[in-house]
């Protein structure tokens, strides 16, 4: 009951929220872009002309109407039609959003299981040549370009010695699983030094609290208090580093996606910012400012579940 309580209340709070988001699209877009009608015309574009698509695109109304425009997709989540293509923006979200998660979501889930793995083991040995070589290895990791990865994947790994699909998409299970294997393999290996980093401070965090010491001093053994006490209490700060990454899942892999020739989100914002599609950025923007809101809600929430100590307020 509290924490449909807590929920309500803050999903009421989320109408400011949203409606803030929205003015700084609006600002964004309407206002500091400029009019995007010459370069969708091109520089020979007569004044005819420009007035004309002016009139058919609503940018010829008062600045309030095209704010409350932006505002009522915001809660319908009706972004109207792509500039270029005419299709529903709903439907260009719903069409590329399967292609995006097919990659994001289980290079993200084995990225996790592997980061937090490799923590516990590196946490277990701290300060001895395991944990010293893992923490060279994740800055070495992280001082590549993640277009280093991309390259030589493809070059070594996908054309040299034919091991993958160098670029493409299939879809439907399982025909598109050749085509992610080496995308989630590049994504694993730029995601393993940020989080290894991260879990292994976290998980050091609680390594030197009391509550340790009075379990080694009750006789349980290392492994026991790692797995039952000090991951289950790093579970809290964990939580929060995952859910605030979930909104770029959804929005896909700019650079993969491009890469890979995957039809997911993140290819289509970059095909919307090359033709100047200016309605689908405004829907991409706003879908991810609503998704962060949200995840941060359902974040507060899994803080009182997986510890009880914290009360929802």
């Amino acid at each position: 009951m509290q924490i449909l309580q807590y929920s309500l209340r803050r999903l009421l709070y989320l109408i400011p929220v949203i409606l803030g988001v929205s003015f700084v699209v609006f600002f964004l877009f309407n206002v500091v872009a400029g009019d995007p009608t010459p370069l969708l015309l091109g520089k020979n574009a007569t004044p005819s002309q420009i007035a004309e698509l002016r009139s058919q695109l609503g940018l010829d109304r008062p600045f309030f109407m095209q704010y409350l425009d932006i505002v009522k997709s915001a809660f319908t989540f009706d972004f109207g039609r792509s500039w270029s293509t005419q299709q529903k923006i709903s439907e260009i979200i719903s069409q590329r959003a399967i292609p995006s998660l097919t990659l994001t979501l289980p290079a993200f889930i084995l990225a996790s299981i592997l980061g937090i793995l490799i923590s516990l083991v590196v946490s277990f040995y701290r300060g001895k040549t395991l944990d010293v070589s893992m923490r060279v290895l994740c800055i070495a990791l992280m001082s590549i370009s993640s277009l280093v990865y991309i390259i030589v994947g493809q070059k070594i790994l996908a054309a040299d010695l034919g091991l993958f699909e160098i670029s493409g998409y299939e879809t439907g299970f399982p025909d598109f699983v050749p085509y992610i294997i080496l995308p989630v393999i590049i994504w694993i290996v730029l995601s393993l030094g940020p989080d290894i980093r991260f879990f292994r401070t976290v998980i050091l965090d609680e390594v030197y609290q009391d509550y340790v010491r009075t379990a080694r001093a009750k006789g349980l053994s290392e492994k026991v208090i790692f797995l039952k006490h000090v991951l289950r209490n790093a579970m809290v700060p964990m939580i929060t580093y995952f859910v605030i990454q979930l909104p770029f899942l959804i929005m896909g892999s700019l650079l993969l996606e491009n890469y890979f020739d995957i039809p997911g989100l993140g290819s289509e914002v970059v095909r919307a910012a090359n033709s100047n599609d200016f309605p689908v950025l405004k829907a991409f923007a706003i879908l991810f400012s609503v998704a962060y809101i949200v995840f941060n809600l359902i974040t507060d929430i899994l803080y009182a579940v997986v510890d009880p100590r914290i009360k929802l307020q």
